[in-house]
């Protein structure tokens, strides 16, 4: 039978060649060694009882009856053959392939005996020669006959057979596996997880599977099956210790071809993450990705890392093209967190990386690199003025992702002791970031500015002036998380300026401060939650510093819109800042233009508290008729709610201007009908304004204070 179930035969045919003889007379051959010596002396393979009896007679069938006895099969230790000295195919891997095969595949049939007796006589013919036809018939062979085969020892035994030839052929026999496996399949599987936990043998493959990735960037099959083989290599517990000897550079493989495959726009699967729940394999590249790295790290103790990644979608944003390096940064930060045994390889091999030409490479390694900051450790392993002198370089670079990095780099390094004297090296590179148009620039220097607060003797005076002219800008920016993070920052800034605040200090934050008021009040009433709660958070922030006594005002409006606590607010503000009265209107009356509703009511209503409790003094003509003016085309808005409220503070405008002498310039049109005063009289008091309920969105949370709200 030439060939068995593996096509036709190459070379000379088998004939009647049996198994059993075949193994007898390699066994006779090694007594007798025609080529070169191999190196070191020849292991000896220890007697197995129970693969076969002495003199058991095996027959075969197409060479006539007469019983050949079997000489005493052996078979290795469970864990693989005996290491072999590498030679140019001595005799020894040969034929303890082929007592394997004796001893262990009895039971397979015939047909699989013979089609691997066929393959054996080929690779002793073929000596001197490479084996990757021999091997990859093989494989192929083995994965047809491995589904048929009993569980137990039939099964074990043929997968001993591939397990024994990688141990001196590893690279043939994972290139042929790679080939005859491309798609998911249990058997190939099998195959991967048997080689896996075989201690002799899994770091050649692994080995070699990392070599067929790095080398499969024309081909996507090949890639994809190299993938999926490590997936269900790492799965295996007994191959943690093989990958940790290069699992930095395995990790970063992983991630850079998630990289290129989010970019790859010709792959329309790459946002389809696998997920645990599914059944059967994953189908796509980057679900394989995924999957072997939650392998890797959850087989090096990294189950937490795993956690965290799912629990703030981390896998998600990896294989997506606009969130990947938001990805990385997040795993960076689960592994400084929770897996920081192998920060220090992982950095060594990103050094390299920075400067690839590759650009997938390129910007992964800056991410990690950026992220791995944050590890203090880590972060000593280089010199602070090297690492601080390559993020600056960084804010040079045309590409916006580049200088991005390079924020988030600095404000990582700001955390870190011992680079206080470098403040006035950072600053400039952060205060000049905010200017930029690309909201994850500004969002990166904003929060690193909030990091450099947060350290020891943090320089409150010199941010305060300096941020004095670009922060206001931002609290009103059209982004939504631009907003909230110059909020959060000048919180942040208050409560480290305290106790200057406390005594008169701090000049420019207290200014900084005032000028920011109207615009913290009224974005309590923001559509974007984390802006509102961000102002609210800040409101208490200042309350506690400049002992305004108003907490429970601002928490009130903040939550439930209430109308008599902004009035409270009011009242006080006019009170104690008398000569910033005109300010804080118009501050309020750019508001008034708002293309958000619940603000321009939120500005209508401040506007009418505060002329309701401003004095003759406080506010002149001019004021008042732009004021009237801007209330008076908002008695027209679309929104009833809005055009209610403008109705009843544009008659606090007109009470107050009533209430003082007026010029013969007096310019208000609607308000030209009211007597002038001929002489000075005692003025009623002006009645408060009514506002009716707001029908926008009430900033009371049931859910949240787990109550069922007022009343």
């Amino acid at each position: 039978m030439a060939g068995g179930i593996w096509g036709p035969a190459r070379g000379a045919s088998v004939g009647a060649l049996t198994l059993t003889a075949l193994a007898e007379g390699i066994r006779a051959s090694r007594g007798q060694p025609s080529g070169p010596p191999a190196p070191g002396p020849q292991p000896q393979p220890k007697p197995e009882p129970a693969a076969a009896e002495p003199g058991r007679a095996v027959t075969d069938p197409t060479a006539g009856s007469e019983p050949l006895s079997l000489p005493a099969p052996q078979e290795p230790a469970p864990e693989g053959p005996q290491q072999i000295p590498r030679s140019s195919w001595e005799e020894g891997a040969l034929a303890d392939l082929a007592v394997y095969t004796a001893a262990c595949l009895e039971e397979a049939g015939f047909v699989g005996t013979q089609a691997t007796a066929f393959t054996l006589s080929s690779a002793l013919e073929a000596r001197g020669h490479r084996l990757e036809d021999q091997v990859h018939e093989l494989v192929r062979g083995l994965l047809a006959q491995v589904p048929h085969l009993a569980e137990g020892r039939p099964r074990r035994a043929a997968l001993r057979v591939l397990s024994a030839l990688a141990l001196e052929h590893s690279r043939d026999v994972v290139s042929a596996l790679l080939r005859c496996s491309p798609a998911p399949d249990r058997a190939a599987a099998e195959l991967w997880r048997s080689l896996s936990r075989n201690q002799r043998v899994n770091g050649q493959v692994l080995v070699q599977l990392l070599w067929a990735l790095k080398g499969s960037a024309g081909s996507q099959l090949e890639a994809l099956a190299a993938t999926r083989a490590l997936g269900e290599m790492l799965a295996v517990s007994g191959c943690v210790g093989a990958a940790r000897g290069f699992y930095p550079h395995l990790l970063l493989v992983l991630v850079t071809q998630l990289h290129e495959l989010a970019q790859d726009t010709h792959t329309p699967d790459t946002a389809k993450v696998w997920a645990p729940s599914h059944r059967g394999p994953p189908h796509s590249h980057a679900s394989c990705t995924v999957e072997a790295l939650k392998a890797l790290l959850t087989g090096d103790g990294g189950r937490m890392v795993v956690t965290c990644m799912e629990q703030a979608g981390g896998w998600r944003r990896l294989v997506g093209a606009r969130t990947h390096l938001e990805g990385v940064l997040l795993l960076a930060s689960a592994l400084v967190a929770h897996a920081d045994h192998h920060l220090r390889g992982l950095f060594a091999d990103l050094l390299p990386r920075l400067r690839s030409t590759d650009n997938a490479q390129r910007l992964t390694a800056m991410a990690f690199f950026t992220g791995l900051l944050q590890s203090r450790p880590t972060a000593r392993l280089l010199r602070e003025e090297v690492i601080l002198e390559r993020l600056r370089a960084w804010q040079g670079d045309p590409e916006p992702t580049v200088r991005w990095l390079g924020l988030l780099g600095l404000g990582h390094l700001a955390l870190n002791r011992g680079k206080v004297r470098h403040a006035t090296m950072l600053l400039p590179a952060l205060l000049g970031a905010l200017g930029e148009s690309d909201p994850r620039l500004v969002d990166a220097a904003l929060g690193a500015l909030r990091r450099v607060l947060l350290r020891p003797r943090a320089p409150v005076r010199l941010l305060s002036t300096e941020l004095r002219p670009r922060l206001p800008p931002l609290l009103d920016d059209a982004r939504d998380s631009v907003r909230a993070s110059a909020v959060g920052l000048l919180g942040t800034l208050v409560r480290r300026g305290r106790g200057g605040l406390r005594v008169g200090l701090r000049r420019p934050l207290r200014k900084l401060v005032l000028q920011s008021l109207v615009p913290l009040l009224l974005r309590l009433h923001d559509p974007s939650r984390d802006t509102a709660e961000s102002s609210e958070w800040t409101l208490a922030r200042c309350d506690q510093a400049l002992h305004w006594g108003l907490l429970e005002e601002m928490v009130t409006v903040a939550h439930y819109d209430s109308p008599e606590a902004l009035s409270r607010i009011c009242h006080r503000l006019v009170q104690w800042y008398p000569s910033h009265v005109p300010s804080f209107l118009s501050q309020t009356q750019g508001y008034l233009q708002s293309p958000q509703g619940p603000l321009r009511r939120a500005a209508a209503l401040l506007t009418g508290f505060l002329v309701h409790h401003s004095s003759l003094s406080h506010v002149n003509q001019d004021l008042l008729d732009s004021l009237f003016q801007d209330l008076g085309r908002l008695r027209s808005d679309p929104e009833p709610a809005v055009a209610a409220a403008a109705r009843v503070s544009s008659q606090q405008v007109a009470l107050l201007a009533r209430a003082q002498p007026q010029p013969c310039g007096w310019s208000l049109p609607s308000l030209r009908h009211l007597p002038r005063p001929g002489r000075p009289r005692p003025r009623p008091a002006r009645p408060p304004p009514v506002y009716a309920d707001s029908p926008f969105q009430h900033r009371s949370l049931p859910s949240r204070w787990g109550c069922s709200g007022p009343g």
